[in-house]
């Protein structure tokens, strides 16, 4: 029974349901890194010799 692949309906909306889950997963972390990069991009200084003291 074990050979037997799973072709129920409820089979297939797991597996479809994995899939969408996975992906929202996947874009979630795609807009993460892109707004984190943007926001340090934005406070970085434009010129490193003008950056601020630090000592």
């Amino acid at each position: 029974m074990a050979d037997e692949p799973d072709t129920s309906l409820a089979g297939r909306a797991a597996i479809a349901a994995g899939a969408a889950i996975g992906s929202a997963a996947v874009a979630a972390a795609l807009l993460f890194v892109k707004r984190r990069k943007s926001r340090a991009e934005k406070n970085a200084p434009a010129h490193p010799e003008q950056a601020h003291e630090t000592d």
